[in-house]
């Protein structure tokens, strides 16, 4: 117990979890020479493999592994989201998140958290302790809760992610030591906080292990060029768990854990591409122009050759009949919920299976099937923010990850630089309470509730979506 615990008094009980983001249970059992210390955790506690939630994009993941909630209740369903009765696209941030966080559980209850680098949480809580938020942060300055957490950060060349651009080259050294860079900074402001001892959660994620993964994973799968720069980048981050875990004192628990899985990526899927050459989706050229969100992403790519080309949601036509955007949501142009839509109401349902079909038909240039699963949207989706809920959502078979450009020349079948991709099954949880049980139904809603049983804290349970997985006594 620290000094700042015993001057505080209350419960003892404190929790420190630590994100591996997009870590697969597969990669960790198969080689205990490298996770050494997840397996040790096991060990002493209890290990076992999770699901994740659907859609399994890291933009949805997190915001529903911090509130034990679904899309329909923290109204995030991935990295860029429909404004509601509009075509107008914008990437959610933390101030989209219509849930309530388990560190906000955790102040509440009177107690301290330290948030560092998760995903979706921009801009940063002057509520709780101490937060740096994670991915999409403009910068460290705007990251930092206050200044000293800034002049930390600064101290030890904090970065917020790593630098994904370098992974789009076929040299993948500098890409790989920014990996690397990126990992011990954040270590070292994860130890110098855990150091602090003044918090009863910490929550901290490493989001560079999701980076690597999608431009090393192949690499692993195949025994590539890179096969053994991604274990040993895997070797250092499971030493740093482990410099964590000894840092704790035996009232505090560790807890581990992916917010989705990780497999070789063959082919990227273009569903718009897709939809627009089987006759769902066409655009209206009177339309076209700067388009949100979803043109930033379309100039990326753009060779300048046909201004009046569609680039956003905004495009489509009134005609079209049904539109994606990623990672494998599909929505019909509904009449009456789209602003142009042209699927009337009373057609829902018939449309719908018409879509599941052809969606059954879509095989890859390898004959393989590329959907694997297809998930009705109010199977998946429950609350108050279901109005920008998919109406299906695809889990592709491994190998075909799922795009949604917009008037893209592209084939529906391509090959980028990225050779891994998100998986719905086969995320990971680890942790040193020997409490808790990881059966065979676990997934991402549980570790919430989880770690609030694990503090003590008495929170609303019908809330969560998940159940805590600490056994009752």
């Amino acid at each position: 117990m620290g000094l700042f615990d015993k001057l505080r008094g209350g419960s003892d009980d404190r929790v420190v979890f630590l994100g591996i983001d997009g870590v697969p249970h597969d990669l960790v059992e198969e080689h205990p020479d490298v996770f050494e210390n997840l397996h040790a955790i096991a060990e002493e506690g209890a290990g076992g493999r999770i699901e994740s939630i659907v859609p399994p994009e890291s933009s949805a993941c997190w915001p529903g592994l911090t509130t034990g909630q679904n899309p329909g209740k923290t109204g995030v369903y991935g990295f860029q989201d429909r404004e509601s009765d509009s075509y107008e696209t914008y990437v959610p941030m933390g101030s989209h998140v219509r849930a309530t966080r388990l560190w906000d559980l955790v102040t509440e209850d009177g107690r301290d958290a330290t948030v560092l680098n998760v995903p979706v949480t921009f801009p940063p809580s002057s509520r709780i302790q101490r937060q740096v938020s994670g991915f999409l942060s403009p910068s460290v300055e705007k990251a930092s809760s206050d200044d000293e957490v800034r002049r930390t950060l600064e101290r030890y060349d904090y970065a917020i992610d790593a630098d994904a651009k370098l992974g789009h080259d076929d040299d993948k050294t500098d890409f790989i030591e920014n990996a690397h860079d990126t990992l011990d900074a954040r270590t070292d402001v994860f130890r110098h906080y855990v150091d602090e001892d003044d918090w009863d959660l910490f929550f901290g994620v490493y989001m560079t292990s999701d980076r690597v993964n999608h431009f090393l994973f192949g690499d692993y799968a195949t025994d590539g060029e890179y096969a053994e720069e991604f274990l040993e980048f895997y070797r250092e981050l499971d030493a740093a768990i482990g410099e964590i875990r000894e840092r704790l004192d035996d009232d505090t628990e560790l807890v581990v854990a992916s917010d989705h899985g990780f497999t070789h990526l063959e082919y990227e899927v273009d569903l718009n591409r897709w939809l627009e050459e089987a006759g769902w989706l066409t655009y209206d050229a009177a339309e076209s122009g700067d388009g949100g969100e979803d043109g930033v992403a379309a100039a990326a790519d753009d060779d300048g050759s046909d201004d009046d080309a569609p680039d956003s949601l905004e495009d489509i036509a009134d005609d079209a009949r049904a539109y994606s955007l990623i990672p494998g949501r599909l929505y019909l142009n509904l009449e009456g919920r789209e602003p142009r839509g042209g699927v009337p109401e009373d057609d829902y349902e018939s449309v719908r299976e018409e879509l599941i079909a052809d969606l059954e038909r879509l095989e890859g240039p390898d004959g393989r099937s590329v959907c694997k699963r297809i998930v009705k949207g109010e199977d998946a989706f429950a609350g108050d923010h279901t109005e920008i809920a998919p109406d299906l959502v695809v889990i592709p078979a491994d190998g075909f990850d799922l795009k949604a450009g917009f008037g893209s020349d592209k084939d529906v079948f391509s090959e980028g630089p990225r050779n891994g991709m998100h998986k719905f099954e086969n995320a990971c949880l680890y942790t040193t309470d020997s409490d808790v049980e990881i059966g065979d139904d676990v997934n991402l809603f549980d570790i919430a509730p989880t770690i609030l049983d694990q503090l003590d804290v008495d929170a609303d349970r019908s809330a969560f979506d998940g159940d805590s997985l600490v056994a009752s006594e």
